[in-house]
């Protein structure tokens, strides 16, 4: 029941009754063609609906509800296509006499002309500023400090700007759409000198600013922001480059970001899809912990509505080959036989360092990998506290035993699993090799892969 009950929450924005939508088009270099509507979503375009237009170039778009609030386009092919903000007002008349922004005009709708004004605004702003650094490289002091002024006075009036559109337009989606990607720049002067004088202390200051303030202007909540080219980029920034990267510094974030777009179905469906793909791909060691933490919160529990028992059941199977071979987590203990058929315990190793190498020769990386951790790494290091528990994947002790003649591995501790009784295999996750962690003295896991 929860289930539908989720999915009627997440169609609810479709079903708005007793309004419709009725864009009026007039577009002259496009007598007799086809035309399409088109709306943004999480940074892809879609085709909403087409219409073939008179001689004049005229025609309308219709629908029985509204369409959801955001950026759309009218195209008609890759050269000939512009924007415009479709708010709550659904009904006016779109004129474009060449398919260029700076030509387009919209009557009817108040918040849809008024978001026109601001790209021509915008645009005469961005030529003045670029008008004005170009000549700054070849100004003197005073003519730059001059040209700085100017600078300063831009934002100025682009902030003016936006502060007229929020009283004008206070609840509408324009208020909120034309500032969304500001982030506030840190004052220096602000801060204690001798962080001012510390480029170090400096490039932290900036570094905790911004990550405090990356959403001020940006309401992540609000789903009419899933209808730009937005959403999607904004999130990913803040994920990848504005947390620091690593599992312990982004899960409390994370979390909190989808506890907050929770009672939003669209965008709790994005954000956590989005979270626990990144985090089972990431390139960041140790970041596989937070795949786990949401996949158990938000997965297994039945919260994520929308996902399919196929997609569950391989969510099941990589929490389970991930689970117990997590950084920070004592590593799962192994009695192994070994190849002079003694029987070796992982956690009764007595070294600084342990590192558990699982490899099969046949697999081509291992050919070359193993050999050159023997060499290169276990030689150095055996006798400054190292210890290398290597495990053979297989059960062919032919095939073993000529694959440490030939490389001379006979010096580490070579254990594996002939009867596969121990499983190792979903314990520290062997569907691919060779694999690798490191123990540190305790036997807990300090690094992997």
């Amino acid at each position: 029941m929860q289930k539908y009950i989720s999915i009627l929450l997440f169609l609810i924005p479709l079903l708005i009754t007793g309004q419709s939508l009725q864009l009026q088009v007039n577009l002259p270099d496009a007598s007799g063609r086809e035309i399409y509507l088109a709306q943004y979503y999480l940074g892809n375009i879609y085709a909403k609906d087409t219409i073939q237009t008179d001689e004049e170039g005229r025609g309308i778009f219709k629908a029985d509800t509204l369409l959801p609030q955001g950026l759309y386009k009218i195209y008609m092919d890759e050269n000939n296509h512009f924007n415009f903000l479709l708010g709550s007002n659904q009904q006016f008349l779109i004129q474009n006499e060449s398919f260029q922004s700076e030509n387009l005009k919209i009557e009817g709708s108040a918040e849809a002309e008024a978001f026109v004004e601001y790209t021509v605004f915008l645009k005469n702003l961005q030529q003045k500023n670029a008008e004005i650094r170009k000549q700054m490289e070849t100004a003197n002091d005073t003519e730059r400090q001059n040209f700085l002024n100017e600078l300063d006075e831009l934002t100025t009036q682009l902030y003016n700007y936006w502060d007229d559109l929020e009283k004008e337009f206070h609840d509408s989606f324009l208020a909120k759409f034309v500032k969304a990607n500001h982030v506030p720049a840190l004052k220096v002067s602000t801060l204690p000198e001798e962080v001012q004088k510390n480029d170090t202390l400096l490039q932290n200051a900036r570094f905790y600013f911004q990550q405090k303030h990356f959403w001020d202007n940006f309401d992540y909540t609000d789903e009419r922001f899933l209808y730009t080219p937005f959403f999607k980029n904004k999130l990913e920034t803040w994920f990848t480059k504005v947390l620091y990267q690593n599992y312990d510094s982004v899960k409390t974030p994370v979390f909190n970001f989808i506890e907050e777009v929770k009672p939003h179905p669209r965008i709790f469906q994005f954000a956590t899809s989005y979270f626990l793909n990144n985090s089972i791909n990431s390139n960041i060691m140790g970041m596989d912990a937070l795949f786990v933490d949401i996949a158990r919160k938000y997965y297994l529990s039945g919260e994520a509505f929308w996902a399919t028992e196929e997609s569950l059941g391989k969510i099941r199977e990589n929490v389970l080959f991930a689970e117990n071979n997590l950084i920070g987590k004592t590593a799962p203990n192994l009695t192994l036989e070994s190849f002079d058929g003694e029987y070796v315990n992982l956690h009764q190793i007595d070294a600084k360092y342990t590192l558990v190498v699982i490899y099969e020769p046949n697999c081509s990386h291992c050919r070359t990998f193993v050999p050159a951790l023997y060499n290169d790494v276990y030689q150095p290091f055996k006798n400054k506290g190292l210890e290398v528990f290597a495990i053979y994947t297989m059960d062919d002790k032919e095939e073993w035993s000529d694959f440490l003649i030939k490389h001379r591995l006979f010096d580490w501790i070579n254990v594996w699993d002939e009867h596969h009784v121990s499983r190792f295999k979903i314990l520290y996750d062997a569907r691919k090799t060779p694999g690798l962690y490191v123990l540190d003295e305790n036997k807990k896991i300090v690094a992997k892969k």
